[in-house]
Parts: structure tokens; C-alpha cells; sequence
């Protein structure tokens, strides 16, 4: 089960100061993106999908 709640309401349920949060959260989120380039390497794609990249540039191209 996933659970949301703002940064403020973190800082209230917690009883962290928001700045705290917020840097909590900034720290975690760094940490995270560097698991992510460390494993995340190599991948090999056979195709891209760009259905709604071509919608929205098919869209512009007939109001122009």
C-alpha cells in the first residue's frame, strides 16, 4: 500500500522542521540517483516507443 503526504505534512506527523525535511528528502533523492547510474548501465533497446512524443508533434503540425 502507497501512502502520499506533503513535504509540510511530514514535517507535522514527524515533528521535523520543513527545511529539515526538504533536505532530508534532497539527500535521499541524490543518493538514489546514484544507485540508479551505478546499475542502470548497458541497456540494450531494440525499439523506442514515441506514441505520445508523435501525437503532440502532430497535433502542433495541424494548428500551424
Amino acid at each position: 500500500m502507497l501512502l502520499c503526504s506533503s513535504l509540510r505534512g511530514v514535517s507535522r506527523i514527524s515533528g521535523l522542521a520543513y527545511d529539515t525535511v526538504v533536505s532530508i528528502v534532497h539527500s535521499s533523492a541524490q543518493k538514489a540517483q546514484i544507485v540508479h547510474n551505478a546499475e542502470v548501465q548497458d541497456v540494450d533497446t531494440d525499439a523506442i516507443a514515441a506514441d505520445e512524443l508523435w501525437s503532440f508533434v502532430e497535433k502542433n503540425k495541424n494548428t500551424v
